[in-house]
């Protein structure tokens, strides 16, 4: 465990003050020889950077550049349902808790590790070591969604709905999305080149990206009958011109489409990696090696803290201003509008993340992240008494979209390009599962207990009693609408969102700067090959 950081030190100190931690955590101070050695690797590492980011891809890199975008994007989809959409349009007949609940579907996605070594393992060599898996998984995928898009509208128009079926279904298609995501990265380690690989980020972030906002804001800002009826129609109709089940038989199509491309066209070539075939069993040991190495603990423990102080914004804050009066469709074009900047973030913070020290600018987005959650907050709290959402008003949210994703962006493409870095491409795809595991995990597993403490510290009761003559609460959407129904009113004496977001903000700033920060700054001073196994024992 790493000492605190001593008294005086800034958040993003130099190289001397590094080493100054090291010593005081009982490592040995560099001697000249070595300092001078890693200076002028350093050195060397950033000119090549330099070079590569100057060069342009070759033809080849370009088409593997834009497959891995595809790849990632049809990921995207189910994700940006799941994370998304489908909590959105649960809210008017949901509280908290059970938004919770469904929140449960996103597991698979941060407990991927588990089954890695076994996708990173087998595989067919005539088919190729990661189209094994894409191509079956993308066409299992397929056919889920084509199943849920006859039958997912009738669930939605239910007055009850089946929380337990609906999560189970998007368990499920999160775990298929999951098992892609393990062997597509695998094969970004390999399918570009090594001057090009620091692209596979970036092609991560675009991706996953587009397939999150075509699903999350695109979907909504279409599914809205006000949206639609505004912007497309001349005669208002009380359906949006994209329904829930003709997205989800879409997308089917295009995952069929994509995936009978990737069979006839698209040849996967054999890398000198597969020469190495490693068994389950032993893929399995050497991953639990990589966990015990003293270095991967601590980085471990930072990717499973790091998301604490975000995780009430993301979860709570969107639909907190829904509840309070703001559109979907507004909030939809907000993040629309924003869509186009995370392309340009993504570019240009890879740039940002190559060199002696990638995650730099993470530490830079960390504390800037935690200063929009409070400025999310207090324009939360600012919302118009009336429910009359001004130019102003629209502005400052869309202004908060933009500062925070641009933060979340630059945070994901610095944790990727130093997850590649120090990643063994001998199990590539299993390596780098667990680190991007790891790091989703960090901002799941708290993610069900925000969102049901939100419930718990909220105390609003109707200004009607119900049937009984008794005082009920209004906290949760259905007591919201028996209020309504009963022509009262709902009196908020304390709203949880406030409370639970402060307290994660001040936990996350504590964290940053007693423990994320100096660990960071430790870790980045550690030769790559510090964290593969010898070979002796890979």
């Amino acid at each position: 465990m790493l000492t605190r950081k001593a008294r005086g030190d800034t958040l993003l100190a130099d190289d001397e003050r590094e080493e100054l931690m090291m010593t005081r955590r009982g490592s040995p101070s560099p001697s000249p020889e070595d300092r001078s050695e890693l200076h002028a690797s350093l050195a060397t590492d950033e000119k090549e950077t330099a070079a590569t980011l100057a060069t342009p891809m070759s033809v080849k890199d370009t088409w593997n550049f834009a497959l891995l975008v595809v790849l990632y994007l049809l990921q995207g989809v189910p994700i940006g349902l799941a994370f998304g959409s489908i909590p959105f349009l649960l809210k008017a007949k949901m509280s908290y808790t059970q938004i919770g609940v469904f929140s449960l579907a996103h597991y698979p996605y941060s407990m991927k590790f588990l089954w890695s070594p076994i996708v990173d393992a087998v595989y067919s060599k005539e088919i190729g070591r990661r189209k094994s898996w894409i191509v079956p998984i993308q066409l299992l995928t397929g056919f889920m969604f084509l199943w849920l898009g006859v039958h997912i509208d009738d669930w939605m128009s239910q007055d009850q709905i089946a929380v337990g079926t609906l999560t189970a279904v998007f368990f499920v298609l999160i775990f298929f999305s999951a098992t892609q995501d393990i062997a597509v990265d695998g094969w970004a380690l390999t399918l570009l080149s090594k001057d090009n690989l620091s692209y596979a980020s970036t092609a991560q972030t675009i991706g996953l990206n587009s397939g999150y906002f075509l699903s999350f804001t695109v979907f909504l800002a279409f599914n809205s009958p006000a949206f639609s009826n505004k912007y497309f129609r001349t005669e208002a109709q009380d359906y949006g011109l994209v329904p829930l089940g003709g997205y989800l038989k879409f997308w089917s199509m295009m995952y069929f489409a994509i995936t009978l491309w990737l069979v006839f066209l698209k040849k996967e070539e054999r890398s000198h990696l597969d020469e190495n075939d490693i068994d389950i069993k032993s893929v399995y040991k050497i991953i639990l090696k990589i966990i015990r190495l003293p270095h991967m603990k601590s980085y471990m423990l930072v990717l499973l803290m790091a998301k604490v102080g975000f995780i009430a914004n993301s979860a709570v804050t969107a639909l907190k201003l829904l509840e309070k009066g703001f559109s979907k469709e507004d909030l939809a074009l907000a993040v629309l509008i924003d869509f186009p900047f995370q392309i340009i973030f993504g570019y240009y913070a890879v740039r940002w993340s190559s060199g002696a020290r990638p995650l730099k600018p993470w530490l830079w987005a960390f504390c800037a992240h935690l200063v929009c959650c409070v400025f999310a907050m207090l324009i939360v709290s600012s919302f118009p008494q009336d429910g009359a959402v001004t130019p102003t008003y629209f502005y400052m949210v869309l202004a908060t979209t933009v500062t925070t994703s641009f933060t979340s962006t630059v945070s994901f493409v610095s944790m990727g390009a130093f997850m590649t870095v120090i990643a063994d491409p001998v199990i590539g795809g299993t390596y780098m599962t667990l680190l991007n595991t790891l790091s989703n995990f960090g901002g799941t597993w708290p993610r069900f207990f925000v969102l049901k403490a939100v419930d718990y510290y909220t105390i609003s009761t109707c200004s009607v009693p119900n049937a009984d003559n008794e005082e009920f609460s209004c906290a949760s959407e259905p007591g919201k609408s028996l209020c309504q129904e009963m022509k009262g009113d709902c009196l908020m004496q304390q709203d949880g969102y406030y409370y639970v977001n402060s307290v994660c903000v001040t936990i996350g700033a504590i964290l940053l700067f007693t423990y994320i920060a100096p660990t960071i700054r430790y870790l980045e001073t550690l030769n790559p090959k510090l964290w593969k196994l010898p070979k002796d024992e890979s």
